[in-house]
């Protein structure tokens, strides 16, 4: 185990110094931190092995991590600022998640039909393409102090988006099981385990945390008391996950964002900002972990083996997210920046869709191996070449808003919280 941990901080530090070579490229440092992780892990040079990878001590890090990133989210969620556009984020969340579940499977549907391939994998493809991997557009956020309409929007939208996903994907991973497997777990209970139960344990947690975060303590004392929260939240998902439930079920990031949702509305603004800034440092080491983690899976070769199917999912989907927030936004009377630019910055998308993946391949292999076979290897070789350069235009679309600021953070220490307080 020692060796492993030593070669998971080599890994960090590695990826540290990918994302300040990036950055001098004027591109953001996460694109490192991906490409760091595909080089040194299981299919390139091993750094990052499967051993490591598949160690169950990893998996609780990275929930703690996810934990923690959910911070970043959940503090925007203060019910006073989202009096005036709460509204308008909910419906155009809505409408650019059910446009690219329509889109992409309407693509797929016709293509299946014509190839004679189940036309319950086109949804099943829709279901996936739906979500949006929060950790790249908010760590491109974090990394160049973006400010403006988008960002506003974005920011709670990544924990609403999450929600229409995991309720859209599950409704058609059950039915479809029901109809050909004959049986599957009750959709109710499901969309509980993945959603309600994560979010209460957020609240009840944070409720708690509030109450002592509120209390005015210096950087210092604040920082140390609100890492000792966050794992007392995850601590707490832990003992359902292997304790109630015997299994890992629960979205960390979720109960992350209920816990700082929570205690962001009963503290002030100024302790609130306060309580951020002290944070800042571990936010910004989550981030880099859980990226690396994200392309550390990921098989480079397949971008060799990318075909129309590859081509068609990453096409019909950017497609559907665009026009989804554009359409939303023009509903609800949402900036003209935020209908021009948001639709680009919700392309990242390859963490969610290869558990999604995952879950739908084994739920596949019970009936039907072939299509579990297509998917894998169409999302697989999607995640890739999507995320590569859903990175890069993400944040071109933060500059064509105006909201990113004129250089980077080229100083790292003030950009990962580390100055002297």
């Amino acid at each position: 185990m020692t060796n492993l941990i030593l070669r998971l901080l080599l890994g960090v530090i590695l990826a540290y110094f990918s994302g300040k070579l990036i950055s001098r490229l004027r591109l953001p440092a996460i694109l490192g931190w991906l490409l760091a992780g595909m080089i040194l892990g299981p299919h390139a040079f091993g750094l990052l092995s499967d051993e490591l990878i598949h160690a169950r001590w990893y998996h609780t890090v990275l929930s703690v991590l996810e934990c923690g990133m959910g911070l970043m989210i959940g503090s925007e969620l203060v019910l006073k600022n989202l009096k005036q556009s709460g509204k308008q984020i909910m419906v155009t969340t809505v409408f650019q998640s059910l446009s690219t579940f329509f889109v992409v499977t309407l693509f797929f549907g016709v293509i299946f039909y014509f190839s004679g391939i189940p036309l319950y994998l086109a949804l099943i493809f829709g279901g996936i393409a739906l979500a949006t991997a929060p950790a790249p557009a908010l760590s491109i956020v974090r990394e160049f102090r973006t400010e403006g309409p988008v960002t506003r929007t974005l920011i709670p939208m990544a924990a609403l988006d999450d929600i229409v996903a995991i309720i859209v994907f599950f409704s058609i991973n059950s039915l479809i099981t029901a109809a050909n497997a004959g049986h599957g777990a009750p959709l109710s209970m499901t969309l509980a385990l993945m959603i309600l139960l994560p979010i209460a344990i957020g609240m009840g947690t944070g409720f708690f945390g509030g109450m002592i975060l509120k209390q005015e303590a210096s950087r210092n004392i604040t920082r140390i008391r609100t890492i000792a929260l966050i794992l007392m939240a995850a601590g707490t998902g832990f003992l359902f996950n292997h304790v109630i439930l015997d299994e890992p079920a629960l979205n960390f990031m979720l109960i992350g964002m209920a816990f700082s949702a929570t205690f962001a509305n009963m503290v002030t603004e100024k302790r609130l900002e306060e309580i951020m800034t002290a944070f800042n440092p571990l936010l910004m080491l989550s981030l880099m972990v859980v990226i690396l983690n994200l392309g550390a899976p990921l098989d480079y070769h397949l971008i060799l083996d990318a075909g129309i199917f590859t081509a068609v999912y990453i096409g019909s989907r950017a497609l559907g997210k665009y026009s989804g927030s554009y359409l939303g936004a023009a509903r609800t009377g949402l900036p003209e920046t935020v209908k021009k630019y948001l639709g680009l910055t919700l392309l990242p998308h390859s963490g969610v869709s290869l558990v999604f993946t995952a879950i739908a391949a084994t739920t596949l292999n019970t009936f039907d191996p072939e299509s579990a076979v297509i998917l894998q290897g169409t999302i697989a070789a999607a995640a890739i070449i999507n995320e590569i350069i859903a990175v890069i235009i993400a944040k071109k679309a933060f500059e064509w808003a105006g909201e990113l600021e004129q250089q980077p953070i080229d100083n790292r220490s003030e950009a990962l919280g580390l100055s002297s307080s």
